[in-house]
């Protein structure tokens, strides 16, 4: 699978240390939120499937511009019109002059764009000239290394080739990538043996039924 591309978070989390695998499907989002001067009226929406790190993503970017005014609102989709409305309106009175900016995150599936019919008209044209932000599914490099990472955020020890095996017979989603290695866990677990081959399938059985045993 090749050495894992990613962004170590200034985030910790008891017994593990939380970190960004970088792949195809965020990779431009990434530089995108390194550059909030550059965003059309300060502005960025970020959308993308469950699951795929959008709140850590702008956890991490609003402690990468902690000092230049960088507001975070996670589930944009559920403010109040007027009030997202105030917060946009606040940005453009300050300006990169101050270096204020603001991203607003959405539970949306990438193919959706923004996660929430605006009611507002003049809000809507706002937040639709905004720069739009969208995660993509993972493709099978970046499948490998999530399924790594997940299983060494929760201590579990994978074998070589543990990644090779398991992405052709999951389903490319951050979603199903990470409910594998939790399945695996807990079997490993429930089993009180290794993380091995056997416990591959059954999880894999758990997850998608026998006929999941062939590549998908």
């Amino acid at each position: 699978m090749g050495e894992p591309s990613q962004i170590a978070l200034p985030l910790s989390v008891p017994g593990a240390t939380q970190r960004i695998v970088v792949g195809a499907a965020n990779a431009a989002v990434i530089d995108a939120l390194q550059h909030p001067a550059s965003w059309p009226f300060h502005v960025a929406v970020l959308t993308g499937p469950p699951r795929s790190g959008k709140s850590l993503l702008g956890r991490w970017a609003k402690g990468l511009h902690a000092d230049a005014g960088l507001e975070v609102i996670d589930d944009a989709e559920t403010l109040e019109e007027a009030e997202l409305f105030h917060r946009w309106n606040a940005v453009q009175q300050g300006g990169t002059r101050e270096g204020g900016a603001l991203l607003l995150i959405a539970n949306a599936d990438a193919a959706d764009g923004p996660g929430w019919r605006i009611k507002l008209p003049d809000l809507a044209s706002r937040i639709g000239g905004s720069l739009q932000l969208a995660i993509q599914p993972p493709d099978d490099a970046m499948a490998g290394e999530l399924i790594l990472a997940h299983a060494e955020a929760r201590g579990l020890s994978l074998p070589a080739g543990a990644a090779d095996y398991l992405v052709p017979r999951t389903t490319r989603s951050f979603a199903a990538i990470e409910a594998l290695v939790a399945a695996i866990d807990r079997i490993s677990l429930e089993r009180q043996t290794p993380a091995t081959m056997s416990v591959w399938r059954a999880a894999l059985e758990a997850l998608h039924g026998p006929e999941q045993q062939r590549l998908l």
